[in-house]
C-alpha cells in the first residue's frame, strides 16, 4: 500500500525566488517573444521596402552628380550577383524590423532583469533607458544628416578618369556603422552620469582629467568614424564634447547635493549621540 501512495510535491520557495530551470524557461520565453517581434518587423520591412530603401539611400543620392552614377532621375548603386537583389531586400527588412521593434525587445530584456534589482536600481535603470533611447536616436540622426558630406570628401579623391562603382552591400555596411557609432558615442556622457549617480565616478576625478578626456574624445572620433574624413570627425567630436560638459555640470551639482546630505546626516548622528550626555549633565547641575 505504501507503494501506491503518491509522493508529496516538491517544496516551493515562499520568498518568491525562482529556480534555475524557471529562470531558463523565462529566458527562453523572452527570447522567443523578441524573435517573433523581429520577424513581424521584418515582414513589415519587406512590405514597405520601397520607401525604406529610398530613405536609406537618400544620403548617397544627395551627392553631387560627379560622384555617382545616374539612371534616369535616380541615383544608382551596383550589385554583382544574381541573388544580391533578394539579399538586399532581406538585409534592409531585417534592419528595419530590429529598429522598429526595439521598444518591444528592450522591454523583454528589462522585464527579465527587473526582478533581480532593488527599487532604487530599477528607478535608475528606467531613467537611464529613458534618456539613452533619444540620445542614441539623436546621434543616429546626426550621422544620417552628415553622411553625404563624408562620402563627398572620400569620393573626391577618386581620379577624374576613374568611375566609382559603389556596391550596395558596402554602402549598407557603411550606413549602419555610421548610425551605430554615432548613436553609441552619444551615450558615453550618459554612462558617466550613471556611474556618478551610483557612486562609482566622482566629479573631482573627471574635473582633474578634463583636458585629457576632451583630447581623447577627439581621438576617439577620428578613429571611430568609418569615413575617416575631418568633417565627419568634427561632426561626431563636437557634440560629444558638449554632452561631456553637460554631464560634468550634472555631476558637479549631484556631488554637491550628496556631500551636503552626508554632512547633514553626520550632524544628525552626532546630535543623537551627544543628546544623552547633555541631558545627564543637566540633571547633575539641577542636583547641585
Amino acid at each position: 500500500m505504501a507503494l501506491l501512495k503518491r509522493s508529496s510535491p516538491e517544496p516551493t520557495f515562499d520568498d518568491g525566488r525562482m529556480t534555475l530551470m524557471e529562470h531558463l524557461r523565462e529566458l527562453r520565453n523572452r527570447i522567443v517573444k523578441m524573435l517573433l517581434a523581429a520577424v513581424v518587423g521584418t515582414g513589415i520591412g519587406f512590405a514597405f521596402f520601397g520607401p525604406i530603401w529610398t530613405f536609406m539611400t537618400a544620403p548617397f543620392c544627395r551627392l553631387p552628380e560627379a560622384y555617382k552614377i545616374t539612371n534616369g532621375q535616380s541615383c544608382t548603386l551596383v550589385v554583382h550577383g544574381v541573388l544580391d537583389g533578394f539579399m538586399i531586400n532581406l538585409k534592409v527588412a531585417v534592419i528595419f524590423g530590429v529598429v522598429v521593434t526595439a521598444p518591444l525587445w528592450l522591454y523583454q530584456i528589462w522585464a527579465f532583469v527587473t526582478p533581480g534589482l532593488y527599487q532604487n536600481e530599477r528607478r535608475y535603470t528606467i531613467a537611464f533607458l529613458g534618456l539613452a533611447i533619444p540620445l542614441f536616436g539623436a546621434g543616429a540622426a546626426l550621422a544620417y544628416l552628415t553622411m553625404d558630406r563624408g562620402l563627398s570628401l572620400l569620393l573626391g579623391f577618386v581620379p577624374g578618369n576613374a568611375l566609382a562603382l559603389i556596391d550596395v552591400d558596402d554602402y549598407l555596411t557603411f550606413l549602419i556603422l555610421m548610425l551605430v557609432i554615432f548613436g553609441i558615442s552619444f551615450l558615453m556622457p550618459l554612462l558617466m552620469v550613471f556611474l556618478n549617480v551610483i557612486g562609482v565616478l566622482k566629479y573631482r576625478t573627471v574635473a582633474k582629467h578634463q583636458r585629457m578626456i576632451v583630447f581623447l574624445l577627439f581621438v576617439f572620433a577620428a578613429v571611430a568614424t568609418p569615413s575617416q574624413d575631418p568633417f565627419t570627425m568634427l561632426a561626431l567630436a563636437l557634440p560629444m564634447v558638449v554632452l561631456f560638459f553637460v554631464a560634468e555640470v550634472f555631476m558637479h551639482v549631484h556631488d554637491k547635493r550628496r556631500d551636503a546630505a552626508d554632512e547633514a546626516r553626520a550632524r544628525a548622528i552626532e546630535e543623537e549621540l551627544d543628546g544623552p550626555e547633555e541631558s545627564s549633565l543637566d540633571s547633575l547641575d539641577t542636583r547641585d
